[in-house]
């Protein structure tokens, strides 16, 4: 089953560069940045140039390889991938990522050899974007049985290509349906403040030659009542032992939406965004972004500047009002 997951490529590595696709200037402008440091891709990281959980646990580990370039010795790598591993407080892909790379590294960080550590995290970088792309395929495989012909299906935010570096989760899952012939038809949420639904789902599903529709976030309710969507796929960013999930602002009233109008409501993720650790989403830290952002779009202004903005990047979903988890590994009833 052939996707066009090829045609976007949101990371690379290459001459000892990392260069990513900048996801702000999409999608009018397709940009690559060409970065030589750990501070620039930390930089990429907390302005969302590149985004998406699975796909910041490869930029994590590359971040660690231009860390160890950088580095004299092994006491400023960690300092290093503590800043790396903080960049985003939510996706739990990037800080489980950098953790597992230190706890590989635990064995020879007392050679001081830092070309071995370099050695090491690049394979690691590289194996990480092979399995990257098999676990999409794997969720898309596994989430297009739950899709029927002619469904109407809505997602939120961007969990394509951008998000993970192969076919995408919830987005990868609707472009496989696609694939397969089911004439399916998709509304998705232009997703405010920064528009990643509007801005960078737009360019996938036309890129994929998906017949969609975008909405305002507030279109959610009334699409539902008009019975024009019939089951709802959406990504994820950590998800607790107990189901709940934390994803992008909005989510959670999409799943309430979603419960009262009895219309299923899917959580697509690979196995790594499993927070083993936590109990609830009580746990799960949210970021808390720049109020500005909410006070204009592209520079220009939409509010008084003197206003006050909240501005949460990310919402937690109640695992009760998740039907099922969809991973690389089968579906999982909530």
């Amino acid at each position: 089953m052939h996707c066009n997951e090829d045609l976007i490529a949101p990371i690379k590595f290459k001459d000892g560069k990392v260069i990513i696709l900048d996801q702000k200037k999409l999608p009018h402008k397709e940009i690559y940045l060409e970065i030589n440091s750990p501070e620039k891709l930390i930089k990429a990281i907390v302005e969302l140039s590149i985004r998406g959980a699975p796909l910041l646990g490869l930029a994590g580990i590359y971040g660690l390889y231009l860390a160890s370039l950088k580095s004299k010795n092994y006491s400023e790598f960690e300092k290093y991938a503590l800043k790396i591993k903080n960049a985003r407080p939510t996706a739990v892909n990037l800080p489980k990522m950098v953790e597992e790379i230190l706890k590989s590294l635990e064995i020879i960080k007392n050679s001081k050899d830092m070309k071995e550590i370099s050695k090491i995290i690049l394979n690691k970088a590289r194996g990480l974007e092979k399995e990257l792309k098999k676990e999409s395929i794997a969720i898309a495989k596994n989430g297009a049985k739950l899709i029927e012909k002619n469904d109407a299906i809505l997602t939120h935010c961007n969990t394509g290509s951008l998000a993970v570096s192969g076919l995408g989760t919830a987005l990868g899952i609707i472009k496989y349906a696609h694939n397969e012939g089911k004439n399916i038809k998709v509304y998705f949420t232009e997703t405010r403040p920064l528009l990643q639904g509007a801005r960078l789902t737009s360019y996938e599903l036309l890129k994929n030659k998906i017949p969609s529709t975008l909405i305002v976030d507030s279109t959610v309710g009334y699409l539902m009542k008009e019975k024009k969507v019939n089951k709802v796929i959406v990504g994820a960013d950590r998800i607790a032992k107990n189901g709940d999930t934390a994803n992008k602002i909005g989510t959670y009233q999409i799943a309430v939406l979603a419960h009262l109008h009895k219309i299923p409501f899917f959580v697509a993720a690979p196995k790594s965004t499993f927070d083993e650790y936590i109990e609830s989403g009580k746990e799960i830290p949210i970021e808390f972004r720049d109020p500005g952002e909410v006070k204009e779009i592209y520079g220009i202004k939409i509010a008084p500047p003197e206003i006050e903005a909240l501005n949460p990047a990310f919402d937690i979903t109640p695992g009760e009002l998740i039907s099922a988890f969809i991973t690389e590994k089968g579906i999982i009833s909530s």
